[in-house]
């Protein structure tokens, strides 16, 4: 009896010789194709470039005082839908003012949940388009919008947003790519 006491004793002593090592922390890796950019091929009074990876594209006439349509980009495999919305201005500065505002009042509605919202200006004097993109940083609904125009005949707006709850930690990689997306929307849209 006292053998296999001193046995157990001597087993248990030697059967845990290594040290406990934490496991390290680990960040998520997620990796998304190269976009692959091509014409919209719409029936719109303004055309764009889209991502291949916005597999569904579905436009429409919106009731409106003006010409108005709706344009939803959407990236199943992202979980993510970028809104847009046209609107012809018909050379009324009124109407310019208008969206102007109501672009601008959408985009700080977000104020009381962001934890801050970098706005970043646009201009292609070339092409007449110019406009701003606002990054909305924090647990918000839509992390980013944007609005183009000509100042004259075509106003553009658009919004980024995801099936899901916001949580902007496990949202942000899925929004990074997307804004060069909306990027690549302002930078290449023409107006017809």
């Amino acid at each position: 009896m006292k053998k296999s006491l001193i046995l157990l004793v001597v087993v248990f002593c030697f059967s845990c010789g290594e040290d406990y090592v934490p496991k390290p922390k680990a960040e998520l890796r997620l990796e998304y194709p190269n976009a692959q950019y091509v014409d919209d091929n719409l029936e719109l009074p303004f055309a764009f470039e889209k991502n291949l990876l916005a597999t569904k594209v579905v436009s429409k006439q919106l009731k409106a005082p003006t010409k108005s349509y709706g344009v939803n980009l959407e990236y199943p495999a992202l979980k993510g839908t970028i809104f847009l919305t046209y609107k012809a201005i018909e050379k009324d500065k009124e109407n310019l003012k208008d969206f102007l505002r109501d672009a601008q009042k959408f985009t700080l509605e977000h104020t009381k949940k962001a934890d801050e919202i970098p706005a970043y200006p646009f201009e292609n004097k070339e092409r007449k388009v110019y406009g701003m993109l606002s990054e909305v940083k924090g647990n918000v609904a839509s992390p980013a919008q944007f609005y183009v125009t000509d100042s004259v005949n075509h106003f553009l707006t658009g919004s980024l947003y995801f099936f899901a709850k916001p949580n902007y930690d496990s949202i942000l990689p899925a929004a990074s790519y997307l804004q060069k997306d909306i990027k690549r929307i302002m930078e290449t849209v023409t107006w017809k």
